[in-house]
């Protein structure tokens, strides 16, 4: 099935008309040559991922029904997706094989018993329960202050009670192991006294460059106050260079005429860049 053929599923004709004026219509200029893309959607336009899910969308209806044996739930979000399989392990290891033969450019991996989902790593229980905690990558680091209150409270939202306790001892060695004081961590874990209440709005934002010797002090003394600080990362290197695009030419005013499939010629003039 086409773009446009499954986009008739979900729109009218004039709204057709308009995705297969977008879709049919990429070009790009690389060294001077003008190319048409042919296959898959444009990088960065905003079509470009509403496409990549109606098409996923099909995709995965078609690959349950298929399926000669299904999953009890199928939940997907961007290119994670976690299931629930009924049906024993030999069968499972049939599961993907029949996922990657429906198309060439999609292919899935596996993942059983822990499954990171969502920032979440699911787990099933000793009783059979799943329960939940917080992935981390094997290069998962604390580098910045700010990172202290930021994990726990990931922690205290993301883990089930069996667990949170678990996770404070990791986070705490963690933090240690990056330098941080013992204060530090303490203050942390448990708000120090100059913190506003947890029931008083903020009464006003200020936003911060942060650097690691004064961004600490800064936001402590406007929290006596009762102002929230929020940090402004830093720039990026690539913010100091000029963005790099191949000269399109027809930079001079001048006579243009444009050729219509119907035999008829456009002839125009600009007095601007052609």
């Amino acid at each position: 099935m086409t773009r446009l053929e499954l986009l008739s599923h979900h729109f009218e004709d004039d709204v057709l008309a308009l995705f297969k004026q977008v879709l049919t219509s990429t070009y790009f200029c690389s060294d001077g040559q003008f190319y048409e893309q042919m296959d898959g959607v444009e990088m960065g336009s905003p079509l470009s991922p509403v496409l990549a899910n109606f098409f996923m969308e099909d995709f995965e209806k078609n690959v349950i029904e298929q399926a000669p044996h299904k999953p009890v739930c199928w939940f997907s979000y961007v290119d994670d997706t976690f299931v629930i399989w009924p049906h024993g392990q030999e069968k499972l290891t049939e599961f993907p094989n029949h996922l990657n033969r429906l198309h060439s450019k999609i292919q899935f991996t596996m993942e059983i018993g822990h499954l990171s989902f969502l920032d979440i790593d699911i787990y099933r229980k000793t009783d059979g329960s799943l329960g939940h905690k917080v992935y981390k990558k094997p290069t998962h680091t604390a580098n910045k202050q700010s990172v202290l209150t930021s994990l726990i409270y990931r922690a205290k939202a993301l883990y089930d009670k069996d667990s949170f306790t678990q996770e404070l001892e990791f986070l705490t060695t963690v933090f240690k192991d990056n330098g941080y004081s013992p204060q530090q961590i303490r203050q942390a874990v448990e708000p120090a006294t100059w913190t506003a209440k947890a029931n008083d709005k903020p009464t006003s934002t200020a936003y911060i460059p942060y650097t690691q010797t004064t961004y600490g002090r800064l936001s402590r003394m406007l929290a006596k106050h009762n102002i929230k600080s929020v940090t402004l990362p830093p720039r990026k290197i690539f913010s100091y260079f000029p963005p790099v695009k191949d000269a399109l030419g027809l930079r001079t005013p001048g006579v243009y005429s444009i050729p219509c499939e119907c035999g008829r010629v456009y002839i125009g003039q600009s007095g601007q860049s052609i």
